[in-house]
C-alpha cells in the first residue's frame, strides 16, 4: 500500500467490491465503525446503488427495489491511509475498485449518474395489444398498443375516431390492457 496521505485529492467517491449478497452488511458496519471511531471527517456516505421497478399488470402496480450494481458499494471519503484501512477491513469488502492496491476515484459525472435514481417501468404490454385509456381527455377510448418508449413510460395508442386511425401520445400510467 502506498501512502494516500501524500495523494489525498479530498472527499471522492470510490467503488469497493464486497462479496455477493454482503453490500447491506458492509454498509451497516461501515457506519457503525464510523460513528464509533469518530470518522466523519474522513469518511462521509455509504452509498448502494439501487433501482426502483414499477410492474404493472392489469389494475395492479407492484414496486420493487433492486440493487444496481451487485456487489459494489459506493463510499464518499478523503482516501486517507487510515481511511483506506477502515473501508478495506471491514468483513465481506475484498477491495477497491482501481489498478492494482490504488483506488480510482468515479469522476464527479460519474458518481452523479449513480446516484441519481433510476426508475424503470416493466409492463405486461406487447405493441399490438388492445387497452382501454382510463386518464386523461381520451379517457374511456380503446385502441391498439403501437410503439412503447425504450423507459417504459410512455406509449403511442392508435384510436380509431370518426373513421380514420389517430396515434394519441399517452403516459403508461393512463393505460390498461383490454378485459377479454
Amino acid at each position: 500500500m502506498s501512502d494516500f496521505n501524500e495523494m489525498n485529492l479530498g472527499p471522492r467517491w470510490y467503488v469497493v467490491h464486497t462479496y455477493s449478497g454482503y453490500e447491506n452488511k458492509v454498509k451497516t458496519n461501515l457506519e457503525k465503525i464510523i460513528e464509533n471511531r469518530h470518522l466523519e471527517h474522513l469518511i462521509y456516505e455509504v452509498f448502494i446503488p439501487m433501482e426502483t421497478i414499477v410492474e404493472q399488470k392489469d389494475d395492479e402496480e407492484k414496486i420493487t427495489e433492486s440493487k444496481l450494481f451487485p456487489s459494489y458499494v459506493l463510499v464518499k471519503m478523503t482516501m486517507t491511509d487510515e481511511s483506506w484501512h477502515v473501508v478495506r477491513n471491514i468483513t465481506g469488502v475484498t477491495g477497491f475498485v482501481g489498478p492494482g492496491s490504488k483506488p480510482s476515484p468515479l469522476t464527479d459525472e460519474e458518481a452523479e449518474a449513480i446516484i441519481s435514481e433510476k426508475k424503470t417501468t416493466q409492463v405486461s404490454l406487447q405493441v399490438g395489444d388492445m387497452v382501454d385509456i382510463v386518464d386523461g381527455v381520451f379517457a374511456d377510448l380503446s385502441g391498439r398498443l403501437d410503439e412503447i418508449s425504450p423507459d417504459g413510460n410512455e406509449v403511442t395508442v392508435i384510436v380509431s375516431t370518426l373513421g380514420r386511425d389517430m396515434p394519441i401520445k399517452l403516459e403508461m400510467k393512463q393505460i390498461r390492457k383490454k378485459a377479454e
